[in-house]
């Protein structure tokens, strides 16, 4: 699995993932998939959405995949999905024997105002498109309980829940982006503090799996089975 950040080229195409006929755009709170397209999108693209409406306010340098929805009336990006590798800890928590084949969604955000169910039509045509290439053999994502978010977009997705981790601590740059302990290298708490960072506190987070393949589905060994999702955010 490569980790540098390049996208195959059926990633790079530019076609849409999903696309149909357009039709005059009616009620703005409710998606019609006519109206909308889902394809790769750069990772300058992600990033500029994320800095301006993720809550991290930022990300890694790097990415497998980044799908957007794009609305076909005028081509304007509506929000995105973002992919990469975790840790390995995070891996063999999700499958032991091919952890090399376990991608992270690391960030999904939308543009305020988006249409209902915006972030289910984005999320299964991006998982659809990633299962089609079939590089991974699961997909794992975390839900940020301070943000008052419990996964109901990925229970309703088919993604099964496996329980509340941490908590994690949480570090913010001088200018309030989020940053990680764990990036090209582990750094301890001293060196955050040195590198001007601030821990603003620490906080637990609901994962999500969903297994690509049925067979490493039926044999898969995790850490922990399937819960009940928590109570959907309102």
């Amino acid at each position: 699995m490569s980790n540098d950040g390049g996208k195959s080229e059926a990633t790079q195409a530019a076609s849409p993932l999903d696309r149909r006929v357009s039709r005059p755009y009616t009620h703005p709170d409710a998606l019609r998939g006519c109206d909308y397209e889902v394809r790769a999108c750069s990772l300058l693209e992600a990033q500029d959405l994320v800095r301006e409406y993720h809550y991290a306010k930022g990300g890694s340098n790097t990415a497998c995949y980044t799908h957007g929805l794009y609305r076909l009336a005028d081509g304007e990006l509506i929000g995105i999905v973002w992919w990469l590798p975790p840790t390995r800890v995070a891996c063999e928590s999700v499958d032991k024997e091919q952890w090399k084949k376990v991608l992270s969604l690391t960030r999904m955000v939308m543009r305020p105002g988006a249409p209902k169910n915006s972030c289910s039509f984005l999320l299964s045509r991006s998982v659809k498109a990633i299962k089609k290439e079939g590089r991974f053999v699961a997909l794992v994502t975390y839900a940020d309980e301070s943000q008052g978010h419990t996964g109901g977009v990925y229970a309703a997705s088919g993604w099964t829940y496996v329980g509340r981790t941490g908590p994690y601590p949480r570090w913010e740059d001088e200018t309030g982006r989020q940053v990680a302990c764990k990036a090209t290298k582990n750094r301890t708490k001293a060196e955050m503090i040195a590198l001007g960072h601030k821990q603003t506190g620490r906080f637990y987070k609901h994962k999500y799996i969903l297994r690509l393949s049925k067979q490493r589905a039926a044999n898969a060994k995790l850490t922990s089975g399937a819960l009940d999702a928590p109570e959907t955010e309102k």
